[in-house]
């Protein structure tokens, strides 16, 4: 089954690609085409060469779109080296403090990685020390405070039968949890909400498979980020006279035996940038795109409300169907290997194509059809896999699943509403710009 075209395949400014000399992954209006090429790539071309687009002049890049292929790369960090990892070895070779590293690269996180994490034993010591009681193992701790938020929210909009859901849902529902994980007030949302749209500006508006922004917007990023790291700090110094149950508490007293220490007050600020940056995107885009799901599958909606068993294969199945994160250039050829036949040399870039993977009807059968009650789902590779899987990937799935098991409760049917061309943001996350729904209300909601 070939993927269902909406239309807006009509009002982007790409074509929607035929042949393998039509696709392009990462031009204007790509994201409306990308399963149409997927679909191309993996019949034609499931190692596509780009030519020059390598790390170095004169090496070239590989676009990676089968399951196979990929869960292997993401699962030996030693073979393939994680791009992020290269990097801090050169800044540990320059002599920069993690101070230096901050002033001129103008990354928290990567300021913050030098001394925490520069390597793959160091930085499984700080998942399972620093991020994973809160975020990982620990995200069943917030399963109270997520339903209270998700309650709120949907309270403001229930009985109106009517709501754009990004806007009212989906989107300040990962605000409201990741603000309250932290410790930050809630009426501080949309500060922090501003400073988490700076720091992902190279995956919205930088262009080809390295995110490469112009230097007027790398200025422009800078400029929309200031004042982020002060206002951590002043939460750090109020934190230290004043403990809280919350994450930037614990950062603050926490001894991290990784390294035998505390942690120093950029550290903190490069890990709480690091929570910011990736606890509310990919739950925002998961959410609305399963409503998407609901909505082009009839019945679907009253099966799950049927069986809660189902909601969460439904929210595995949602995101291997429509993928949050579409794609990310993290890894390296750490030595000449050989993908689908094509010779990758050593040193090459390889931007591994996450929604690609999930869609392989080699790994998944029929790909494109929801199955709520499709066995070993969770393969995806979403949230990648293997010891660098996203850190958050626990809390955003506690997220989902509690957000859908509300909405079960309290809506008794959905359905497109009007004004919805389903365009998407530019860059490499799967991000409906808004969705309209349209919806009933439960008996006793």
């Amino acid at each position: 089954m070939a993927y269902p075209k909406h239309v807006n395949h009509e009002l982007s400014p790409m074509t929607c690609p035929v042949h393998l000399d039509d696709v392009d992954l990462f031009g204007e209006g790509a994201q409306e085409h990308w399963y149409e090429a997927y679909e191309i790539l993996h019949r034609e071309a499931p190692v596509l060469r780009i030519e020059g687009g390598g790390l170095i002049p004169g090496t070239d890049a590989f676009v990676i779109t089968k399951h196979a292929d990929i869960s292997l790369i993401v699962r030996d960090p030693d073979r393939f080296p994680v791009l992020t990892t290269k990097r801090l070895g050169q800044l540990v070779e320059q002599g920069l403090s993690p101070e230096e590293a901050y002033e001129r690269h103008h990354s928290l996180m990567q300021a913050s990685m030098l001394s925490l994490r520069p390597t793959q034993e160091l930085y499984n010591r700080h998942r399972k020390e620093l991020t994973d009681p809160w975020v990982g193992t620990g995200a069943s701790r917030h399963r109270d405070m997520i339903t209270r938020h998700a309650n709120d929210l949907i309270d403001s909009w229930i009985d109106d039968g009517e709501v754009e859901f990004i806007s009212r849902f989906a989107r300040p529902l990962p605000q409201r949890v990741m603000a309250s994980i932290l410790g930050f007030p809630q009426e501080d949302i949309p500060l922090l909400a501003a400073w988490g749209d700076a720091a992902v500006m190279p995956f919205v508006h930088g262009t080809g498979l390295r995110h490469e922004l112009t230097p007027e917007q790398t200025e422009e990023m800078v400029a929309r980020l200031d004042g982020f790291q002060e206002y951590i700090y002043e939460h750090v110094k109020a934190k230290r006279l004043d403990p809280q149950d919350d994450m930037v508490t614990f950062l603050c007293n926490v001894h991290y035996e990784a390294l035998d220490r505390t942690l120093t007050d950029l550290e903190i600020a490069g890990i709480v940038h690091a929570m910011i940056l990736g606890g509310l995107e990919t739950t925002q885009y998961a959410l609305e795109e399963q409503a998407q799901l609901l909505c082009e599958h009839p019945g679907t909606f009253e099966q799950l409300r049927a069986d809660r068993s189902k909601v969460r294969t439904f929210v595995e199945e949602g995101m291997r169907m429509r993928s949050p994160t579409h794609g990310l250039s993290t890894r390296l050829a750490g030595q000449d290997e050989v993908f689908q036949g094509v010779e990758v040399p050593a040193g090459s870039l390889l931007h591994l194509r996450f929604g690609a993977a999930n869609v392989d009807a080699e790994e998944f059968a029929d790909p494109y059809e929801l199955d709520i009650e499709r066995e070993g789902v969770i393969r995806h590779v979403a949230f990648s896999a293997g010891p660098r899987v996203c850190p958050g990937a626990t809390l955003s799935r506690t997220e989902q699943q509690i957000a859908w098991g509300l909405l079960l409760d309290r809506l008794e049917s959905i359905e497109y509403g009007d004004g919805n061309d389903w365009l998407h943001q530019p860059g490499i996350m799967l991000g409906t710009l808004r969705l309209h729904l349209r919806f009933r209300k439960a008996a006793g909601a």
